[in-house]
Order: C-alpha cells, then sequence, then structure tokens
C-alpha cells in the first residue's frame, strides 16, 4: 500500500512538472511569437521613415516579367521604363519570372542596385503543384481527406520554393454552385463547410508553422468576393446576390482562411452589389481590415483596377487608382496605375499618405515574414532545385493524392475492380493515351506530356490482354494556353476500328470527357456533355459491348444522364496531374479501393445548373396533388440531380446504425451526435461519415439541410467504429442581413450518412 501511495505522488508530482513544462513551453512560445512580431513592426516602421514616397508606391507595384533575363538589357519602350523602375525601387513584386537563375537576377537588381535594397516578392500561380502536379484542386476536394490536401499544398510550396517562388495566388477559395463556370476546377466546389475545411488545409500546407522556412511560400485567399456567382457562369460577369447568402455562403471560407493565418487576398474582377470588388471598401476595409482584423496585404487581380473604367465605375486610370487604394487595394498587378497616378493624387490631397503607408508596412510585413531580408537569396539554391523538382518524394506525394481524388459513381453487377488476368480488355478513347490534358489547367511551370497516361498505367499489369483505339480525337490541332480548345465535332473516321476492337473484347475501358484546357479562367460551357463526338462513340461502342468501364476525366460536373442510365460502371477521374494514369490503373484493378465524394452535384441536364443540395425550400416545395401543375418543377425534367453532393461508392459497402444525439446543450456547449459504421463488404475501405444539419425553423430561412461535420472512417471487413461528431455553436448558428452571427433555440434535424442523400435522421431541440 505505501509504495502504491508513493508511485501515486510520484506521479502526481511528474504531471504538476510537465505542465508546469508545457505552460512554461507555451508562454516561452507565445513570448517568442510576441517578441518577434514586435520586432518586424519595428523594423517596419524604421524602413518605413526612410521612404521617399515614390519608393513607397514602388512597393505597391507589381509587374510580370517583362524582359529575357539572361539576354541584353531593354534600351526603349515599356520593357525599358519598368526595367528602371525595377533599379530605382518602383517594384515590390515580380510575377511569372520563375527558376533559380531569373529569380536571382532581377532579386540582384531590386537589393544590389536600388538606394534601399528592398527584396522582392515573387509570386506564382501553384495552383495544384509546380512542375510536377496533383490534381486540380476540385478534384482533391472529392478526397475529403484534409491531411492529404495539406500535404499536396506542402510538396508544392516545396517545389515552387526550390524554383525561386516565395508567393503563390492560391488556394482560390470561392464557392460556386455553377458547372458551367470554367474555374470551378480551381476551388472545393459547392460547400462553404467543406471549402473552409479545405482553405484552412491549404493554407498551413503551403505556409507551414514558419512562414520563414525555406520550404514555405505565402499563400493568398482569393477572389474576394463572389467570383464563383458569376451570372450565368460565364467568367467576370456581375455577380448578383443578397446579404445572406454573401454572409453564410460566400465568406465564411475567406475568413476560415484569415484564422489559418494566409498572409495575403486577392480581391476578384466581378462587381457585387453595383461596385468592382477591387474598388469596395466595404469589403477590403470594413470587413477584412476591419472586422477581421487581417493585417496582411490585399493585391488586385491582373488589371482589375484598370478594369473598373469598363465597369463604368471610374472614369479614367487615375479616378481608378484613387478608388482602389482608398478602398483599400494593397498592390497593382499589372495595372501600371499606382505607380503612374499614386503620386500626384496624394499630392492633390485625393489619397491620405496614412493609406500608403498602411499599404506599404503589410507589404513589407509579409516580406519580413518570410525572412527576405535577412537573406534575399534564401531561395536560390540551384542544387536544391535540381534535388527537389520532380524527385521521387514529391512523385509520390502526388500519386497518394490522386487515387484518393478519384469517385467511383456506379458500379452495377461489381464490374470493377477488373480481374487482373485472363481477361482482353479494349481501351478506347484519345484520352487514354493523352499525356498532356490530365495536367490539367493552370499548370504553367508543367512540361507538356509529362503526365502518365491511363494506357501506361493499365500497362504496368501484364496478366490481360490490352488493346487500344482511339475511336475519336476530343481536340483538334494545336491547344494553347490562351486559344480556345478546338474540339472535334465530325470526324468519326476511327469509329469503326474501336468497335471493331470492343466487339472482341470482355470489358471495355473507355477514356472520355473534357480537354485539360476546357475548364479553367475564361473557359466556361454551356453545354455540360461530353465534348464534340465522343457521345456518339460510347453510344456506338456500347451497341457491341456493354460490358463497359466509363472513365470520366474533366474539369466539372458533366450531365452525363445517357452514361448513368446505360453504362454499368463510371469512375469519376476529373485531371489527375502527373500520376493520373497510374492511380486510375490502380483504382480500376482495385489495389487502391475509391474513397472519394462528389464535392459539387452532377445535373441530369445543363438547364438545372446552378444546382446544389443545400438549396431553401420554395413556398410549394413539393407536388400538392395529383395533376396539379402549381409547385416548383420543370416540365421536362425531374428537380432530382444524376449524383448528389458528397455522393460515391467503394468497393466495399458500409452501414449506418445507431444514431445518437445528446439531449441538451451541455455545459461544453455542445450537441455530440454519435452513429455505428460497419463494413458489410468483403474489401478494407474507406468511408466519409458525413452530418447534415436542418434548421427547421429561423428568423432568417435556412437550407434543408447544410453540411455541419464529416470524418474519414478506414475500416476492415465486418468491423465497426463508433463515430462521434461534435455541433458548436458554430454549426449550430448562422449569418443574419446586418452580418451577425445567431443561435437561436429551436427544433433542428441531424441527419447522417455517406451522402448528402442521407440514411439516417433524428431530431433534437435546443
Amino acid at each position: 500500500m505505501k509504495k502504491i501511495k508513493y508511485y501515486v505522488l510520484v506521479l502526481a508530482s511528474f504531471l504538476i512538472t510537465s505542465c508546469k513544462n508545457d505552460n512554461e513551453k507555451n508562454l516561452a512560445l507565445k513570448s517568442n511569437t510576441t517578441s518577434k512580431n514586435s520586432d518586424i513592426e519595428t523594423k517596419v516602421s524604421d524602413l518605413l521613415a526612410k521612404m521617399t514616397l515614390e519608393e513607397k508606391i514602388g512597393q505597391m507595384n507589381q509587374y510580370n516579367g517583362f524582359w529575357d533575363v539572361t539576354g541584353p538589357v531593354p534600351e526603349n519602350g515599356d520593357q525599358a521604363k519598368k526595367y528602371e523602375h525595377l533599379r530605382k525601387g518602383y517594384v515590390g513584386s515580380m510575377l511569372n519570372v520563375r527558376g533559380v537563375k531569373d529569380v536571382r537576377a532581377v532579386q540582384k537588381i531590386a537589393v544590389e542596385e536600388t538606394r534601399l535594397g528592398i527584396p522582392l516578392i515573387i509570386g506564382f500561380d501553384v495552383i495544384h503543384g509546380y512542375e510536377t502536379l496533383s490534381p486540380i484542386p476540385l478534384a482533391e476536394s472529392a478526397s475529403w481527406d484534409l491531411e492529404a490536401i495539406k500535404k499536396s499544398s506542402e510538396v508544392a510550396a516545396k517545389e515552387a520554393s526550390a524554383a525561386g517562388i516565395n508567393w503563390t495566388f492560391a488556394p482560390m477559395v470561392d464557392i460556386s454552385r455553377d458547372a458551367r463556370w470554367g474555374r470551378v476546377m480551381e476551388g472545393a466546389g459547392e460547400d462553404t463547410y467543406l471549402g473552409s475545411k479545405i482553405a484552412i488545409a491549404r493554407v498551413k500546407g503551403f505556409q507551414s508553422d514558419d512562414l520563414s522556412s525555406h520550404f514555405s511560400i505565402a499563400a493568398c485567399a482569393k477572389h474576394f468576393a463572389a467570383y464563383g456567382f458569376a451570372e450565368a457562369g460565364r467568367d467576370y460577369n456581375t455577380a448578383d446576390i443578397g446579404t445572406s447568402t454573401l454572409n453564410n455562403i460566400i465568406l465564411p471560407p475567406f475568413k476560415a482562411a484569415k484564422d489559418a493565418g494566409v498572409r495575403t487576398f486577392m480581391n476578384s474582377f466581378n462587381e457585387l452589389n453595383g461596385i468592382p470588388a477591387t474598388g469596395d471598401k466595404y469589403l477590403q476595409r470594413d470587413i477584412l481590415k476591419g472586422k477581421w482584423g487581417f493585417d496582411g496585404f490585399m493585391v488586385s487581380d491582373w488589371g482589375s483596377i484598370t478594369e473598373m473604367i469598363a465597369h463604368g465605375y471610374a472614369k479614367d486610370g487615375k479616378q481608378a487608382a484613387q478608388l482602389a487604394v482608398n478602398a483599400g487595394s494593397d498592390m497593382d498587378m499589372e495595372s501600371y496605375l499606382y505607380v503612374e497616378e499614386l503620386a500626384g493624387l496624394v499630392n492633390e490631397g485625393k489619397v491620405d499618405i496614412k493609406l500608403i503607408d498602411d499599404a506599404v508596412s503589410r507589404i513589407l510585413r509579409v516580406k519580413f515574414e518570410l525572412g527576405l531580408f535577412d537573406d534575399p537569396y534564401k531561395y536560390l539554391d540551384e542544387t536544391r532545385e535540381k534535388q527537389v523538382i520532380g524527385s521521387q518524394e514529391i512523385q509520390d506525394a502526388v500519386l497518394d493524392m490522386a487515387k484518393k481524388s478519384i469517385v467511383l459513381l456506379k458500379n452495377e453487377n461489381n464490374l470493377l475492380p477488373l480481374k487482373k488476368e485472363g481477361q482482353k480488355i479494349a481501351v478506347i478513347g484519345a484520352l487514354a493515351t493523352d499525356k498532356t490534358s490530365p495536367l490539367g489547367s493552370w499548370r504553367i511551370a508543367a512540361k507538356d506530356s509529362t503526365a502518365v497516361s491511363v494506357l501506361e498505367g493499365l500497362n504496368q499489369y501484364s496478366g490481360n490482354t490490352i488493346t487500344y483505339s482511339k475511336g475519336a480525337d476530343v481536340a483538334l490541332g494545336k491547344t494553347e494556353f490562351a486559344i480556345e480548345v478546338n474540339i472535334n465535332t465530325t470526324d468519326k473516321s476511327e469509329f469503326d476500328a474501336a468497335i471493331k476492337n470492343a466487339k472482341q473484347a470482355d470489358v471495355v475501358i473507355m477514356v472520355l470527357g473534357e480537354h485539360g484546357y476546357q475548364s479553367g479562367e475564361g473557359r466556361s460551357r454551356t453545354d455540360l456533355g461530353l465534348p464534340g463526338v465522343q457521345q456518339q462513340l460510347l453510344e456506338a461502342v456500347y451497341k457491341v459491348n456493354k460490358n463497359i468501364v466509363l472513365v470520366l476525366n474533366n474539369g466539372r460536373p458533366l450531365t452525363v444522364t445517357w452514361a448513368d442510365n446505360n453504362i454499368p460502371a463510371i469512375v469519376e477521374a476529373w485531371q489527375l496531374g502527373t500520376q493520373s494514369g497510374n492511380a486510375i490503373a490502380q483504382v480500376l484493378y482495385g489495389d487502391y479501393n475509391p474513397s472519394g465524394k462528389l464535392p459539387m452535384t452532377f445535373p441530369r441536364h445543363v438547364g438545372q445548373v446552378p444546382i446544389y443540395y443545400n438549396y431553401k425550400s420554395t413556398g410549394r416545395p413539393t407536388l400538392p396533388g395529383k395533376d396539379v401543375v402549381f409547385w416548383s418543377h420543370y416540365q421536362d425534367e425531374t428537380n432530382d440531380p444524376l449524383y448528389v453532393f458528397g455522393h460515391g461508392l467503394s468497393y466495399t459497402t458500409f452501414k449506418y446504425s445507431n444514431l445518437k444525439i445528446s439531449n441538451t446543450f451541455s455545459d461544453d456547449e455542445t450537441i455530440k451526435v454519435s452513429v455505428d459504421l460497419t463494413n458489410t463488404g468483403k474489401f478494407k475501405g474507406k468511408e466519409v461519415v458525413q452530418l447534415y444539419l436542418k434548421d427547421l425553423f429561423a428568423s432568417v430561412t435556412r437550407p434543408i439541410k447544410e453540411l455541419k461535420g464529416f470524418e474519414l472512417v478506414e475500416l476492415n471487413p465486418n468491423e465497426t467504429k463508433t463515430i462521434q461528431l461534435i455541433l458548436t455553436k458554430a454549426e449550430l448558428g448562422f449569418y443574419n442581413n446586418q452580418g451577425e452571427f445567431n443561435v437561436e433555440t429551436g427544433d433542428f434535424e441531424v441527419h447522417i450518412g455517406g451522402s448528402s442523400k442521407t440514411v439516417l435522421t433524428d431530431t433534437f431541440k435546443l
């Protein structure tokens, strides 16, 4: 007994000491952080005091790479003027300069030839990787795997930083419900809760815990705000929304990114409430820098300051510059208006010098945080560049992300996974051998023809006989980043060869979808079907062999209703980046059990768009009686989508049971929801347990259901786990039309299952 008491006393002493040490460490860390921040603020103030007005404005000026840094210095014209600005310290940032050699050349001018030697911050669109590419962001979001998404951003930052980049224009956190909009490929889909979680993961991945690390780059939350709600899904178009949508749907992912420590924001091209976002004081000063307390800096999107003239908001460049800086746009990307107009505006008293000082302080602060003043050449190591870019570590990471991004949409009669031997497999479709299209859009640093094709991936498995037929091209002729894709709408000359191949096969794998440049910025579409003659090819092959696995390559939801009605197995494989073919083959053969879930609703017809799961009930939501026409519906199509948000199958099956909800809003101000999940199939697999909440009656109407929690769970066959999800005030409340967050008492429904078409439902009262 004495020994037991002795050990208890020793343990208690240890715990007290341990807690004390932990507290001391936390206090020391907090003290160090405070001290570091205070030190940076002092340095910013000291440097600001030394700067002329022109040098201050120069920090607010960003130029695209404007001359071949390995060639002669420009002697006349705009390039010579920009070069002179760089030498005088009138450039604070450059974008699209990449590679250690070139970045070193421009940084050397900024640091060694200007009066104050202020280093440049080098920006680049590292959207889903640098040279080695992960899946497009929408595909990554289909993984619902926050750690994997964070890791993907980490390796992207590591590779980009090795090439001299220290700032990415990512993540795009725009919520969008319209698949016609090409930039849905760049975001996390239609849901605010999922989008917010992914925004946090991506920011933390890019920036890590230490922004001054050689492997970290500053992130940029874009586009602030409402860009994803462009009317008709047409890029750069007007957004016209209410305050409820703004506060509850659009802004939360931006707030999540800010709270995660994102160091820059980018404003959007669209107008909101009649004001272009670049000149919107309410968004930038009142909300972002005021209410939210953001202390990083805001950069315009490309030329968006001068675009306020075309909007009809500014009469000329001078007024556009005045409106933008007064509204809170700190850095001008490629409008040239700050460097040309701001000094005059300050001298005329139309722009307060305090606003200039505030903007410059924000920019300098981020440069200090990156460690650029300590070592302007810290990112510029040619040995590291060679070792990191394209390394096996990076390749392994993007392959892992690609496999996790694949969604199994349909699998009748367990056609998948494929048998590994003894079968004749016909592979059909030009995308099956394409090594560039799978890289997707926003792949500026990637080299053409560097993706592993689907056919190459399948050929890694030697047990089956594989024969390939193109069937039909998707795109014709040369496809460049800035040129519209020339889609094949007429050439069916290779249909016969594909049909003959299919007749002789046990299984047909058809790889169809969009070309990689059919989605992305400026890539809006009115037709969401399979482009060109691909639908005709699919139907022609189906007539001779119905044993088809349809592998979709695309950057947005497609209307594949005919395929869903007829094709037994459909795999959503997106545009998966460098390791596309290997990831797809490993899923098709069952070496990886698919676990992805859709981050966007798939419509049956483009006429349903915008379509999303968390819609609101109308006053006439359902058929009131037989043969009654007056209710919210279409005459020629159902209201239901083709595939719901959160949908995704597995090679195994899962059973949900025993849903329990804590009866009261407990002392820790939470509602606890638990459910038992059982793997009832034959394969080990992962399931995304999704919790949706419905506030039945509120002072502002709420959606029919909203995602408020999820957990990715892996189970062995016959294994059961109890999953607990927690609802806090953050999940239970909403923003009213004055932008105030409220948690109201009343009745709530909980829906839980493997998609937004949920399995189990219960209620509770708050």
